[in-house]
């Protein structure tokens, strides 16, 4: 399992669903993104640069891995979790994916954010443009609503219902958009978007749906 934190976060504070999932006989990477952590620092972060660092780590499993035939799960949050919903819906080497906390959509995610400022709308379109332009990804090629329809492995989708950064139509659109698509839900009670310790009091439900992916005996 490669674990991959959310914006401004890093490894450590993934530690709490890391020790349930190596007790439970798997594997654990933990990983800091560019401009997180201990990685190197780069010009800026994006979720596409994210889901670049999930993919450099997925090789590099591959590589060093004693067994090559060895399943690779992937889990994250906010952020972390819309990269690893990207990276699983451009490969086919993927064999379950736990998203935490994901957004649907970048551009809704932006507009929420930025209103609070009380900008004008057409302000807000153009600055979400930009972003585009700086990152080179379209929104709509990123967004976890439209990545996550694209992936062939099971995955669960966590959120926490007191979530007041990331609201929990969030995830409940990813689901809805992925049509007859059986994705699994776990909603939170009183998870907010950072309680992964929260999170980890279901660890079992996480274990289960890995076990159910065939992903752990």
């Amino acid at each position: 399992m490669i674990l991959l934190h959310g914006w401004g976060g890093n490894a450590e504070l993934m530690l709490p669903l890391a020790i349930p999932l190596h007790n439970a006989g798997m594997n654990v990477l933990l990983l800091d993104a560019r401009n997180h952590g201990r990685s190197d620092s780069a010009s800026f972060s994006s979720l596409p640069r994210f889901s670049e660092d999930v993919s450099t780590a997925i090789n590099w499993v591959k590589t060093h891995s004693e067994n090559p035939l060895n399943k690779i799960g992937l889990l994250g949050h906010s952020v972390g979790a819309g990269a690893v919903l990207l990276e699983a819906s451009r490969r086919n080497d993927v064999s379950a994916v736990i998203s935490i906390s994901a957004f649907a959509h970048p551009e809704w995610m932006m507009r929420r954010y930025l209103r609070r400022f009380r900008i004008p709308e057409f302000v807000i379109t153009w600055i979400n443009r930009y972003v585009e332009w700086v990152i080179r990804h379209r929104f709509d090629d990123i967004a976890p609503m439209n990545t996550a329809e694209k992936i062939k492995c099971p995955i669960l989708l966590v959120h926490g219902k007191m979530d007041e950064t990331v609201p929990i139509s969030d995830t409940l659109a990813i689901k809805n958009n992925c049509g007859n698509y059986a994705i699994d839900t776990l909603l939170v009670d009183d998870a907010g978007h950072d309680s992964t310790d929260k999170i980890e009091r279901h660890a079992v439900y996480l274990i289960n749906f890995l076990r159910k992916a065939e992903f752990v005996s």
